[in-house]
């Protein structure tokens, strides 16, 4: 119950519990540690009780049965609703490898963290946006060559990890209906959701999306969050009228069809970009519009689970980055006090092959549809984008239960 005293859907009341116990238990992991006992078995006792809803998410398939005097005949029977049976168990191993990647820091010696009171002026001032994080400490020459390696290695896997959970959490959003409100509080076209600047590039013969971003002032969160609900909201709008087949309507415009899709298409491209380029921004106005109308406890389950794991990865990749930063500042520091002619670099050591294991590998995905229905066959594998662009990953479920009168993409 709320404190107004008015009830919350089921789909609601289960999002915001996973999102509340994740807060609980993950709000304190500000280090490169493994979590403390208490709060590991906190959260996999329950979690495991929020997720076991999904268990009673049934969908009816057909079964063959053989009777007692062997005639076989076809009946309906239940299983587990499709996406659920993919993502769940993606996201349980998603969970498992990240609190093993926390595990594998116990006892690290090479890195340290000191209280900020205890630091200099200085780096406190360097590490003023992370007022609330200890300040990590290496050796004065910066890791050694080993170390270093073992650390990038483990920032690669996480951000494997980091690009799942991401596109299990883009797919379920996409397939949540969008909210008649959200739709009522649309302008009615793009160039007013975008502006006159935004809109003449977007709509320009030569549109490059890299472009595009370095126009806009992207300096700060709110920016950046302003920027997305822009252009979430021109795709919509778009969208709906490449969808509309009355012309006497009030969305209709002259602009073609062909043109729509178009810019449908670019305004896409970038809501891709700013998804991975700044993975840590909250959540837009129509992801909140979704999650707060959804009624659907499988889709709330999904997407809440899947979003917390993100939002975890993403913790751990941010406190990988700032050893990284700490080392490459040591080093630097350390080669401008080195005498003339001395070098203090030292060749890197690769991690072997049996801890350069990637995402797929840990998970079983090996793109061996043999033995699936053809509508659960894993798609095809891309290997991780060094520009940040989402890999295709198998075994995520996709369009399966959207009404197609709000089946629009976001």
């Amino acid at each position: 119950m709320s404190g107004s005293g008015k009830g919350v859907p089921s789909a609601l009341a289960l999002s915001n519990a996973v999102t509340n116990l994740a807060a609980a238990v993950f709000g304190e992991q500000r280090k490169l540690e493994p979590m403390a006992p208490d709060r590991k078995a906190r959260w996999k006792k329950e979690v495991g009780w929020l997720l076991s809803v999904a268990d009673q998410i049934v969908e009816f398939v057909a079964k063959k049965q053989v009777l007692d005097n062997g005639v076989e005949m076809e009946v309906m029977g239940t299983q587990q609703r499709r996406d659920l049976q993919s993502n769940i168990p993606a996201l349980r191993k998603i969970d498992a490898m990240l609190l093993d990647y926390l595990d594998a820091f116990k006892d690290r010696t090479d890195f340290w963290y000191v209280k900020r009171d205890s630091c200099s002026d200085a780096e406190k001032e360097e590490s003023t946006e992370k007022w609330w994080i200890p300040i990590v400490k290496v050796p004065p020459n910066g890791l050694a060559p080993a170390s270093r390696a073992w650390i990038q290695h483990q920032k690669e896997l996480v951000n494997q990890v980091l690009k799942a959970a991401m596109a299990i959490n883009a797919n379920c959003l996409m397939e949540m209906a969008i909210p008649e409100s959200y739709l009522e509080s649309l302008p009615k076209n793009g160039r007013a959701s975008l502006g006159d600047a935004l809109y003449r590039i977007i709509t320009d013969v030569e549109f490059d999306p890299d472009d595009f971003l370095s126009t806009v002032d992207l300096t700060s969160e709110h920016k950046i969050l302003d920027l997305k609900d822009r252009i979430e909201a021109s795709v919509i709008i778009w969208n709906r009228k490449v969808h509309n087949k009355d012309g006497k309507s009030s969305w209709g415009s002259a602009v073609s069809q062909e043109k729509r899709e178009q810019f449908e298409e670019r305004a896409q491209t970038l809501l891709l970009i700013i998804k991975h380029r700044f993975p840590g921004i909250p959540q837009s106005t129509l992801d909140i519009a979704k999650i707060q109308e959804n009624r659907d406890v499988g889709f709330a389950l999904l997407e809440s689970y899947s979003r917390v794991l993100e939002s975890l990865a993403f913790n751990v990749m941010s406190r990988i980055e700032d050893v990284i930063v700490a080392d490459n500042v040591a080093r630097e520091k350390a080669k401008k006090d080195a005498p003339a002619g001395s070098s203090l670099e030292a060749p890197p050591q690769v991690p072997d092959g049996a801890d350069s294991m990637t995402l797929l590998d840990f998970m079983g995905w090996n793109g061996d549809s043999e033995g699936r229905p053809d509508d659960q066959s894993p798609s095809a594998v891309d290997p991780a984008q060094d520009d940040g662009r989402l890999m295709k990953l198998p075994n995520i479920m996709t369009n399966l239960f959207m009404k197609t009168t709000h089946a629009w993409p976001i």
